[in-house]
């Protein structure tokens, strides 16, 4: 859980520092919406289903197994299933680009119209769900779950970095491995590109398998796709694709529930606000094994209804705000009921609510004051 929660905080630390090279050095402005909705847009929901394809490979790995892979020396297992794991998410990744429903699940992660590493954290809630069939032969074959567990880990690690914005070209790494070149041909909308470089580690399976598409200098990269999610709620871009391929009509009109907020809140503020919660995040993992069930509950709810009070902010709902404050304020009090003393929960919590009553307060201002002040 330690090592867990490490790589989450160093994950976060190479986020903030791209995000001021794309500022200072590139001198773009930040998609604070973007980002955001990046970070928070699996939250506690994709952990849970992780879970889940974790446990459906352990039961396969000790009931349905035909053990071979687990009797070989240790060093040919983890050879075996460092290759293999890569060829499994090859075509699973293939796979959901070309079957609908699959596709409904994988495009939240294209949606995306900035490349950059939060791009490398936005995924579906349901990912690892429609991911555990493919990864099932290898349960059969006999790979240790730890050893499932750890490499894909690694190659996850590796996908993350694919998604940087400061490496252009990687060398002789470009005929080994997947590089950000690599990965920015695959997030492009353009017909000369779209569905191409499908591997996730090693470049060896697009080659072989005819889905490798080289960069080219004369093709300007279009990010996102076509029909996008009309929202920064991530409760609507995780299930609409799903429910309008399942419906098989179009998406329904999203729902506003209240009145716009008067006075909306800037993004640099929201976004402020999106960096507490996932500092909340990595608190909750990294704290996990010292939490009973009624502590469990409550925060896996403030970090699952924080995610969509987030967007409530941006998109200047006064549900948003409403509720921004509520969730503050019930962590405050959850951290005095369950007695927490750790420094980071503490200050977690005072940064949560102090954002929350300054949004609070910007958005009851008087819209005179907010014209005058050049906002």
């Amino acid at each position: 859980m330690a090592n867990l929660f490490l790589g989450i905080l160093l994950l976060f630390v190479l986020v903030i520092a791209e995000l001021l090279y794309i500022h200072f050095v590139e001198k773009e402005p930040i998609p604070w919406r973007e980002v955001m909705f990046n970070l928070n847009s699996g939250h506690v929901m994709t952990w849970v289903c992780r879970g889940l394809e974790i446990a459906g490979f352990d039961y396969v790995v000790r009931h349905l197994s035909l053990g071979w892979v687990g009797g070989w020396p240790v060093a040919a297992q983890w050879i075996f299933t460092l290759l293999a794991w890569d060829l499994c998410f090859y075509w699973m990744h293939r796979l959901h680009h070309k079957y609908p429903l699959l596709w409904a699940v994988h495009v939240v992660h294209h949606e995306g119209e900035h490349f950059s590493l939060s791009l490398g954290i936005r995924n579906s809630w349901y990912s690892s769900l429609t991911s555990l069939p493919f990864f099932v032969p290898l349960a059969v074959l006999g790979v240790p779950t730890e050893q499932f567990v750890l490499i894909g880990a690694l190659h996850y690690f590796v996908q993350f970095y694919n998604h940087n914005r400061v490496v252009k070209k990687s060398g002789w790494l470009e005929h080994v491995l997947v590089t950000p070149s690599h990965h920015r041909v695959h997030h492009a909308s353009n017909p000369e590109y779209r569905d191409r470089n499908c591997g996730g580690t090693f470049a060896m399976w697009d080659r072989w398998f005819g889905t490798f598409q080289e960069e080219r200098g004369d093709i300007e990269i279009r990010y996102g796709v076509a029909h996008r999610t009309p929202s920064d709620n991530p409760v609507w871009a995780n299930n609409l694709p799903v429910l309008r391929h399942v419906l098989r009509r179009p998406a329904p009109r999203l729902p506003t529930w209240t009145r716009r907020d008067p006075t909306p809140l800037p993004d640099p503020l929201v976004a402020l606000g999106g960096f507490v919660l996932f500092g909340v995040l990595i608190d909750y993992i990294a704290t996990q094994s010292t939490r009973g069930g009624a502590e469990e509950f409550t925060l896996f709810g403030i970090l699952l209804l924080g995610t969509v009070a987030i967007a409530g902010l941006f998109e200047g709902r006064r549900w948003g705000s409403r509720s921004w404050l509520i969730l503050a304020a019930t962590l405050a009090a959850f951290t005095t009921w369950a007695g927490r003393t750790d420094a980071a929960l503490i200050a977690l919590t005072a940064a949560f609510l102090g954002h929350a009553l300054l949004t609070t307060w910007w958005t009851r201002r008087p819209q005179a004051e907010v014209v005058g002040s050049g906002v």
